[in-house]
């Protein structure tokens, strides 16, 4: 199921809940046969004869496969000695019916203390005579890897997005996200076209806080100038959130809105402007 069924991030039986369902439905299924079988088997049974019964019994209980070298090799592990009857290992030590032996260690003891003072050996060599290294500096060497693959991890994670790991997003899906959340917060300031009302017009290539995705999205996390500027829609909004939004206003760049509002600023932004193109596609 998880390989005909794609969940994303998540496993199949998580992100479709229905395949819960189908899942209950086999094991049900399968105790059912099982049940079915066993009742089956159990009238036949007590059809046969007391002979035959016992023949069946016999059958049931033989192991179909007999691996007699493995239990012998579980013998001498433990050190069984079938030669050497417990009498001839006892000792004159009776504690109230409990009988002391005189038994060798089991082999396979043995041979782990053996590998222990070998493992002693090669651990001082390495530690303590070659210096290979010390705890410090695997800690070190640990944490730096972390490092690096918390960073790979972001670049893929789209809601770990920060203003310096944000991409331009030109996914239709993405887009289409940002469309939403710019209908639904921005309009008020900004008109639906992005023309400018309260809010600067976004169609233009004059930007007051500078242009660029990562200019435009750190414009929407921590807002406009003191005063008289925007909100900071961080606490509103994941940063994949921001990130569509932010793609979908750069996405209006040469747009003509209905009543489009005087440029403001002077941060000219031609070029990004490539990429823009390939964005509305």
């Amino acid at each position: 199921m998880e390989f005909f069924i794609d969940g994303g991030d998540q496993p199949a039986f998580i992100a479709y809940p229905i395949t819960q369902v189908f899942l209950l439905f086999i094991l049900l299924l399968l105790i059912s046969i099982e049940l079915i079988i066993s009742a089956i088997e159990n009238v036949m049974f007590q059809t046969l004869s007391s002979e035959a019964q016992q023949r069946y019994l016999n059958a049931e209980t033989k192991p179909m496969i007999s691996f007699k070298w493995l239990r012998n090799l579980y013998l001498r592990l433990l050190g069984h000695d079938q030669k050497r009857p417990e009498e001839a290992i006892e000792l004159d030590h009776n504690y109230d019916g409990i009988r002391e032996l005189d038994n060798n260690l089991p082999p396979w003891w043995v041979y782990m203390f053996y590998a222990t003072m070998l493992f002693g050996v090669v651990y001082l060599v390495r530690f303590h005579l070659i210096h290979d290294y010390d705890q410090t500096q695997e800690f070190e060497q640990e944490l730096a890897q972390a490092q690096i693959d918390i960073e790979n991890y972001k670049k893929t994670a789209k809601n770990l997005v920060d203003v310096n790991t944000v991409s331009l997003l030109t996914d239709a899906s993405d887009l289409k996200a940002g469309k939403t959340i710019f209908e639904n917060n921005c309009v008020a300031c900004h008109m639906t076209d992005g023309g400018g009302g309260i809010g600067p017009n976004l169609t233009d290539t004059h930007w007051i806080l500078g242009g660029g995705i990562k200019k435009v999205f750190e414009t929407i996390s921590e807002g406009g100038r003191d005063g008289k500027g925007m909100i900071a829609w961080k606490q509103s909004l994941k940063p994949l959130e921001m990130a569509q939004v932010a793609s979908y206003v750069i996405g209006m760049q040469g747009q003509t809105p209905a009543n489009p509002k005087a440029a403001e600023g002077d941060i000219l932004w031609p070029e990004e402007l490539p990429s823009l193109e390939k964005a509305k596609e």
